[in-house]
């Protein structure tokens, strides 16, 4: 068993070089690498799309994820798994998921999580996944879809959407019905009041088809991304669950809330370090007898 964590809000404070030698150096062994922020971005408040000035939409971005994949092997350390840009439901975010595949296979990663449209049916959400797989069989990489939330502000609580309990996770699974299609569980959606299910529930539910993870905290009614541990999610029943399928795959943090743009160098990587060993502690509890 192996830990990462995703690379994109460390990145936001020392840029995603430093961020995987950063990690590398606090403990873990693997790093996520984020795809949300630096192609095509999505701003929630003004409803539009933004193309970043970053090396990812440049002619020479495979050269530079070619430095980033060596900059992790430098300090020991390689790419697990990648998050796609979403909501998918845009033409604007399709448009560029082949390319978010490509990056990922050329920065090394087995696996990239694509969310499915909140609000489509499996069959539905099917159709678009039949569209990448060809393409991401090619580069040796499968995809892994993840349980998504809508909001109710009426209810003041997440509501159903693709992917929200372990039956209609499944459902998209076997929708598509093909081995490089996958299941990333996002433990704090899972988590969610709303939603009547569980993290424990929803990975029992899908057994073997689990093969990524997105691990963080909340209060149980928001999506929070804190670091575990932290709040109400209770973890060592998330880990037996996992121990009972057999899961073979990496322990991912998305605790993306825990660091912040007012931490200095020193307390970054005091965070980060922190991060590492709360991930190893997941893992150790996954591995005792």
């Amino acid at each position: 068993m192996k830990t990462s964590t995703e690379i994109g809000s460390l990145a936001k404070l020392v840029g995603e070089e430093k961020a995987i030698e950063t990690i590398a150096k606090a403990g873990f062994d693997c790093w996520d690498f984020t795809l949300i922020y630096n192609m095509v971005r999505y701003e929630c408040q003004s409803k539009s799309f933004c193309y970043p000035d970053t090396p990812l939409n440049g002619k020479d971005y495979l050269s530079y994820v070619r430095r980033l994949k060596k900059t992790g092997e430098d300090n020991g350390i390689y790419c697990n798994q990648s998050h796609a840009p979403f909501p998918v439901a845009a033409k604007e975010i399709r448009d560029n998921l082949k390319k978010s595949i490509e990056i990922s296979a050329e920065a090394g990663s087995k696996i990239i999580i694509i969310h499915p449209d909140n609000n489509k049916t499996a069959e539905e959400n099917a159709e678009v996944y039949f569209e990448l797989l060809p393409f991401a069989k090619d580069c040796g990489i499968k995809i892994a879809t993840e349980n998504m939330w809508n909001w109710d502000n009426s209810q003041g609580h997440a509501v159903k959407a693709a992917c929200s309990d372990g039956e209609d996770f499944l459902k998209h699974i076997l929708a598509v019905n093909d081995e490089n299609f996958v299941a990333c569980v996002d433990i704090g959606h899972a988590e969610m009041k709303g939603l009547n299910t569980s993290a424990e529930s929803m990975i029992r539910t899908l057994g073997s088809h689990v093969a990524a993870l997105h691990i963080h905290d909340n209060d149980k009614l928001r999506d929070l991304h804190e670091l575990p541990f932290t709040d109400k999610i209770d973890f060592k029943g998330v880990v037996k669950a996992l121990k009972d399928i057999n899961y073979k795959g990496y322990f991912t943090l998305e605790a993306d809330s825990y660091l912040k743009k007012e931490d200095d160098e020193k307390t970054i990587f005091e965070k980060v370090k922190n991060m590492a060993s709360v991930a190893k502690r997941i893992e150790d509890e996954f591995l005792r007898k």
